[in-house]
């Protein structure tokens, strides 16, 4: 997620500085925005010499704070909110009063992110859709604390990497998006579970049904099955409806790293990955 962040940012003309605690991680990243373009390039939708110049603005470092300084941060670590909350508490600690802090969270609160920091004002939720360069739209979340001027700047910023946003006024739980597409994920998943139908035929049914892009579980496995599992574990423990407890089929497959595309199987099963 976070290299598809930074390959539209770079994109639309901007600088991005890459960090992970693991470099090998940055250098991965930094691999798929090269592929991403190449995709372009291939398609005639991309100059080389506008490849090369977009991937010298791709800068990869190992210092948190020269990224804290920047005009903008996009965080997309994983979804456990200890990891966000330190993040965050380090970035507010070095930020400039203008900068821009994002998480690209799908479910946790803003608010509880924002809590250790000392800038809270400045902390709103930029969440991002799979695959980033194709997926039109980006959720906008408010945290109890975040300022009109630090909205203001998110929904600027949407815009200029080209994308359209909704503004979710308060991070309940699973905000707008997440709780929607857990609810059809879950009842997908029980489908299969209850040997009513394949995962091919739930998602065929979704895609010519209803004209989705994509079938729920298909999705899954694109973002991760694990990614979805957690996600619909936040809204439930944030809410306490039942409508979001995860199905046992979804818990037993990240048990036994079944986690999607990015494990080589999950609903589906993928050729050439491990």
């Amino acid at each position: 997620m976070g290299a598809g962040i930074a390959q539209i940012a770079v994109q639309a003309g901007m600088t991005v500085r890459l960090y992970d605690t693991d470099s090998a991680a940055v250098a991965r990243g930094r691999d798929q925005i090269s592929r991403g373009l190449e995709r372009l390039v291939a398609k005639d939708r991309l100059g080389r010499n506008e490849l090369d110049a977009a991937m010298d603005r791709v800068l990869p470092t190992d210092d948190l704070s020269q990224v804290a300084r920047a005009d903008a941060v996009i965080e997309a670590v994983i979804e456990r909110l200890e990891v966000k909350q330190e993040v965050f508490s380090t970035l507010s600690a070095e930020a400039n009063d203008s900068t821009l802090l994002a998480t690209n969270t799908s479910a946790i609160s803003i608010s509880e992110i924002a809590g250790p920091a000392t800038r809270p004002q400045q902390i709103i939720g930029m969440h991002f859709f799979s695959p980033v360069p194709v997926m039109a739209l980006c959720e906008i979340i408010r945290g109890y604390q975040t300022s009109d001027k630090t909205l203001e700047a998110a929904l600027g910023l949407a815009a200029d990497l080209g994308k359209q946003s909704i503004v979710v006024n308060r991070d309940d739980a699973g905000f707008v998006t997440s709780r929607l597409m857990t609810v059809l994920m879950h009842e997908a998943v029980r489908l299969v579970e209850q040997g009513l139908a394949s995962p091919e035929d739930v998602d065929r049914a979704c895609e010519l049904g209803f004209g989705h892009r994509m079938g729920p579980l298909a999705t899954a496995d694109l973002t991760g099955v694990d990614v979805a599992y957690r996600a619909g574990r936040a809204i439930f423990e944030g809410t306490g409806d039942p409508t979001f407890r995860s199905p046992q089929l979804l818990r037993r497959m990240v048990a036994s790293g079944h986690l999607g595309r990015k494990s080589g199987r999950g609903f589906y099963k993928y050729e050439g990955t491990k």
